[in-house]
């Protein structure tokens, strides 16, 4: 694993040092080593966490031909038969790793040759006799990759921070960004909070040429449901794809563990990973004391059940969660306001005491149908048959009379969502359910605020369910799940690998009908008839928890300085964007008990620590020459 970064200079040579420097920004990506590439038109940077091959592969790696060379991030499962395929066309290795093997594939496939990868990338490849920058992100957009087109050259870099390096790169806020941000905790693809900085998309190549770009998908994925699957067909399918991925998965030359919460997904991997390791493995958990956000019964008893090596950290409120918060506000690179961040930080700090690389079981909730908001979204349509004028009175009342909760998805904050989104179109309606600031209040409290998401639906032309697990799949998986989960354990030099998100697993979910998902009141039903003769009752049987942390609670308590003093007055004032009277507003109805706005002000938190560590916006850089950031780098 490592990260990548780099950029074009045509016509005009380019500072050794920048390239240098935005390895620097990178290097907790890939602590063992680190090295740059310099021609007249390009310059790359590369650091590695060496996973395969620990005696070789050292970035950027050379073709030996005069002409290629490539930066790479990521693994990829299906190297070795790459390897001998590409041995047989006449290719020899001077390594073992599979950076090299990508590099070779381009040689003999050039662009074509990302659809042939299976596994997690982002790769950067320079043609010095064409003068070409290639770029690709894998299909399902595990690992990122930013990109900055500035005039005829273009910037490139695993994490944002990576460009700010470059000393000509503005760090303007895009309001517009920033909007969609305060809706859904997340930015949406392509887009960032940063003026002009894109994610390049999940499965796209980008090529620069001559001061030109084109770039173009080389895998989409189609909902296609088929009437051939029974359940028996069904379900020996997913059991042979879960063998083959998870196997794949296991691939280390350093030592691996898994992620447990004690979840239908996370028990599925470790069940496989078990199964197919020759050894007791490692398992790493989070417990929270007491109260509804604990899943110590459930992973204790699954790491029982496979008798693995097992670690937990206590997440409660004598840990240093402010010191923590502030460290991975600048590690985050782009903010998240999703709370589970905060678990996934000690989490990967615990793992990475003894491993280096960890399965995890994300994303069988967007395969399979997973998340509460799916039926939400159907309660909805039948609520909408009730007059809204009707149902806006029953909201005023429970607002009224109902005191605010802080239980995690208590029955109090389900009944008064539900009415508030029911009296939204189903489409906002959907990204509603899982975000936080309503079109209203983001209105209040950023100056033209409270744009509409509707399009974010746009040419996403299924039946109701599929429709959503699309959207889910392009936007809330890639750009907040698998980034909050990226930059949380890069963060610590740790590795996660997601076993669901093997493209033939993908692609076999969405070949299934939506009763096989959700099936009446059942959700991930065929993955729980699938594992329903291998886990426990109590994983299969137990209600969809989360990963999440109890801000609304932690407000009014130990985090209470911290989110005062960062949101100040004058904090607020230096943004020009925020309203400071909307923004007290809503602080002050929190801490009253009011409402419970803790993950809207875990957002605003987020957002003005990273604000504050970079100098976006009106905010004044920290960093501006390319010769501080490490002294910026949190201890």
């Amino acid at each position: 694993m490592c990260g990548i970064a780099g950029f074009t200079h045509t016509g005009r040579p380019a500072d050794p040092a920048v390239a240098r420097e935005m390895a620097e920004r990178l290097r907790h990506r890939g602590p063992d080593q680190q090295g740059t590439y310099e021609s007249p038109d390009v310059s790359l940077a590369a650091v590695r966490l060496k996973i395969i091959d620990l005696a070789g592969g050292e970035q950027p790696v050379h073709a030996g031909d005069g002409d290629h060379v490539i930066v790479f991030n990521g693994e990829i499962y299906n190297h070795a038969a790459l390897r001998r395929e590409l041995e047989s066309r006449g290719h020899r290795f001077d390594s073992l790793c599979d950076t090299e093997v990508v590099l070779r594939a381009f040689i003999e496939w050039d662009r074509f040759c990302f659809a042939r990868l299976r596994g997690m990338f982002a790769a950067a490849v320079w043609s010095e006799r064409r003068r070409r920058l290639v770029l690709a992100r894998d299909r399902l957009g595990i690992k990122p990759l930013y990109i900055l087109e500035r005039g005829a050259c273009l910037h490139f870099g695993s994490e944002m921070k990576a460009l700010f390096a470059h000393p000509e790169v503005e760090r303007s806020l895009d309001l517009a960004a920033l909007d969609h941000y305060l809706a859904l905790n997340w930015t949406p693809s392509p887009n960032t909070p940063v003026a002009g900085v894109r994610k390049l998309p999940a499965g796209t190549w980008l090529a620069w040429e001559d001061g030109r770009t084109r770039a173009e998908p080389y895998w989409n994925l189609r909902f296609e449901p088929s009437s051939r699957w029974t359940l028996g067909s069904a379900r020996e399918a997913l059991d042979a794809l879960l063998q083959e991925a998870v196997r794949e998965h296991l691939v280390s030359d350093v030592p691996l563990g898994v992620w447990s919460s004690g979840g239908i997904d996370s028990s599925t991997i470790l069940h496989y990973a078990a199964h197919a390791s020759s050894r007791p493995l490692k398992t790493f958990s989070v417990s929270f004391r007491g109260r509804s956000f604990d899943e110590s019964p459930w992973f204790r008893e699954v790491a029982e059940r496979y008798g693995t090596e097992h670690h937990e950290f206590d997440l409660n409120p004598e840990v240093e969660l402010a010191d923590a918060i502030e460290k991975f506000a600048w590690y985050a690179d782009e903010p998240t306001a999703d709370a589970g961040a905060l678990p996934v930080w000690f989490l990967s700090r615990m793992s990475r005491q003894t491993v280096t690389v960890a399965l995890a079981g994300d994303g069988g909730d967007e395969l399979f149908g997973g998340y509460l908001t799916y039926l939400a979204d159907r309660y909805a349509r039948w609520m909408r048959l009730t007059p809204a004028l009707l149902r806006r009175g029953t909201l005023a009342a429970l607002q009224r009379w109902w005191p605010v909760s802080d239980d995690k998805i208590s029955y109090e904050y389900m009944a008064k969502r539900m009415l508030e989104g029911s009296l939204l179109p189903a489409d906002e309606a959907h990204f509603f359910w899982n975000g936080t600031g309503s079109r209203e209040q983001r209105g209040q409290l950023l100056a033209g605020g409270g744009a509409s998401l509707v399009p974010l639906m746009e040419g996403i032309d299924t039946p109701p369910l599929n429709r959503y697990l699309l959207a889910d799949h392009r936007y809330y998986l890639a750009d907040d799940i698998l980034t909050k989960v990226d930059r949380m354990s890069m963060a610590h030099s740790l590795e996660v690998r997601p076993p669901f998100l093997d493209h033939r697993i993908v692609e076999f979910a969405a070949s299934l009908p939506e009763s096989f998902k959700i099936r009446g009141s059942r959700l991930k039903w065929i993955l729980k008839e699938t594992m329903r003769d291998k886990l426990p009752p109590s994983v299969l049987r137990r209600k969809k928890m989360g990963f999440d942390v109890p801000a609304h609670e932690w407000f009014r308590g130990p985090l209470r300085p911290l989110l005062l003093d960062t949101l100040s007055e004058s904090a607020i004032r230096a943004t020009g964007v925020f309203s400071p009277s909307a923004v007290h507003r809503l602080i002050d109805d929190h801490l009253e008990r009011r409402i419970n706005a803790g993950y809207n002000l875990w957002g605003l938190l987020i957002l003005f620590l990273w604000m504050r560590a970079w100098g976006v916006g009106s905010f004044s850089s920290p960093q501006s020459s390319t010769s501080d950031a490490s002294s910026a780098r949190p201890a």
